[in-house]
C-alpha cells in the first residue's frame, strides 16, 4: 500500500511541478500568463514533495526494502529545493524574476522526480 502511494505521489510530483514550472517560465516572459491565483497551485505541488519524502521514509523503514543512496539524495534535494524557493521569494534581487525562480525551481523538482523513477 505504501509503495503504491509513493509511486502515485511521485507521478503527481512530476506532473504538477512540470506543468507549473512551464507556466511560470512562460509567465516571466509573457505578462498575460500572470494571474493572481497562479500562486495557489504552488502550495500543494510543494506539499507533495514533503509528503513524498515521508512516504519514502516509511517505505524505506519496512523490512526487506533496500533504499538506493542516490534515491534518498534526490528525494532530500527536492525538499531542500522547496526551502530555497521559499526563502528567495522575497529577496530584493529576485523580485523582478520571481516567476522565473519558481518556474526553473519547479522544473528542477520535476527533474529530480523523473531521475528517481528512471535513474
Amino acid at each position: 500500500m505504501v509503495r503504491e502511494l509513493h509511486d502515485l505521489a511521485g507521478w503527481i510530483l512530476i506532473f504538477s511541478n512540470g506543468l507549473l514550472g512551464l507556466w511560470f517560465v512562460i509567465a516571466q516572459q509573457w505578462q498575460p500568463a500572470r494571474v493572481k491565483w497562479m500562486w495557489w497551485p504552488i502550495i500543494p505541488a510543494q506539499i507533495i514533495v514533503v509528503l513524498q519524502a515521508v512516504l519514502g521514509a516509511v517505505l524505506a523503514s519496512q523490512p526487506g526494502v533496500v533504499l538506493d543512496d542516490m534515491h534518498a539524495l534526490y528525494g532530500f534535494s527536492a525538499i531542500v529545493a522547496v526551502g530555497i524557493l521559499y526563502s528567495y521569494r522575497t529577496s530584493p534581487f529576485i523580485r523582478d524574476r520571481q516567476y522565473m525562480l519558481y518556474g526553473v525551481g519547479s522544473l528542477f523538482i520535476m527533474g529530480l522526480g523523473i531521475r528517481n523513477f528512471f535513474g
